[in-house]
């Protein structure tokens, strides 16, 4: 460590417990935590003031969204990255290249999420930037982040359920890690569709890649396990635990009914943020279970889109699934309880990975 931390370790007694990654954490959710409480009700009022009509509703969407959650201002992404950021530069190694990555991504797709709800909120459209210049800046992003990883890691897509094993993809691996990461910021931002749906889904995921950095960091872990050893990925877990208490800390807000939506700027930053982590601990596939929600909901929407377009009829009442399940009847909090119950088993699922080998 050469920030701060280090100079506070070098001393005995309880500044020593700075040295280690579990204590940084928890410092780094609680961290986080605070700052988004604080900076909450300040921010909320401020978004409201220059926002006036708040986020623009899709007409086409739930007719109960008109009334309810007309008038709510977006961009409340920016209080997470707020508190992510100061967190994680608090409490993590700044020599570590890995968690710099990982703010460069979450930043860099949080900036274009800024863009494109500044553009819905100034222009009152849901349409905000167009779709391909969003999704050619998303993968600029994370081709420049994977691209670095790689030369850290390798370029090896290591497989679940077998020990250290995995196919060497060579420069095809920086695509499909930057298609990861992208389709995850995509994936979450399409999951943010009712108040909380989204955020919880994501501390969830982060808790189960916190919990996988430190043993993908850990050599002794790593090796009982079986599984592949990326050194100093561990730091990893502090970033994880910041974007939970970040999360966190924003879910005050967001709760049903919710004062605040995080819009493009937070959801777009935190699928990123845990696609960036899952190409550092190589655990790319195992993603795809812990987040299989975030999977579900965009491929109800590739379904949906394909099914019209090839044969006229919709499969689901209403894309993502989540609209679905409102046009059935039930309640918005059913919907978004029973989505977070999916996600812990998942996660659940994706954590047993480790040990299934």
């Amino acid at each position: 460590m050469i920030n701060a931390i280090a100079h506070w370790a070098d001393f005995e007694g309880v500044f020593n417990l700075f040295r280690y990654i579990t204590f940084r954490s928890v410092a780094a959710l609680v961290t986080a935590l605070a700052i988004a409480l604080l900076i909450g009700p300040r921010f909320i009022g401020f978004l409201r003031v220059r926002q006036g009509k708040g986020q623009p509703i899709r007409e086409d969407g739930p007719a109960s969204h008109l009334l309810t959650k007309k008038g709510t201002p977006t961009m409340g992404g920016l209080m997470i990255l707020i508190a992510l950021t100061a967190s994680t530069l608090l409490w993590m190694d700044f020599g570590n290249g890995f968690v710099w990555a990982c703010l460069f991504v979450t930043l860099g797709f949080g900036g274009i999420g800024f863009l494109d709800d500044y553009d819905k909120v100034t222009k009152r459209s849901h349409k905000g930037v167009s779709g391909r210049v969003r999704l050619a800046a998303e993968f600029f992003i994370a081709g420049l982040a994977c691209t670095w990883i790689a030369s850290k890691t390798g370029t090896t897509l290591y497989l679940p359920f077998l020990k250290d094993s995995g196919v060497a993809l060579g420069f095809i691996y920086i695509g499909f890690a930057a298609f990861i990461v992208a389709g995850f910021g995509n994936a979450v931002n399409l999951t943010d569709g009712l108040d909380g749906l989204a955020t919880m889904p994501v501390v969830i995921a982060a808790a189960a890649f916190a919990v996988i950095a430190y043993l993908v960091g850990n050599i002794r872990f790593s090796d009982y396990l079986g599984i592949h050893h990326v050194p100093g990925s561990g730091e990893l877990a502090v970033f994880a635990a910041a974007l939970i208490g970040a999360c966190l800390g924003f879910l005050w807000y967001n709760a049903p009914p919710a004062a605040v939506f995080m819009g493009d700027t937070g959801s777009l930053a935190l699928g990123g943020a845990l696609g960036t982590i899952a190409v550092v601990t190589n655990h790319e596939l195992v993603l795809i279970v812990i987040g299989g929600l975030f999977v579900l909901e965009t491929v109800s929407v590739m379904v949906q889109v394909v099914s019209f377009k090839t044969t006229g009829k919709r499969v689901f009442k209403m894309a993502p699934i989540h609209h679905h399940f409102e046009q059935l009847g039930w309640a918005e909090s059913t919907v978004v309880i029973r989505f977070w119950i999916v996600s812990i088993v998942l996660a659940l699922a994706g954590l047993a990975t480790l040990k299934l080998r």
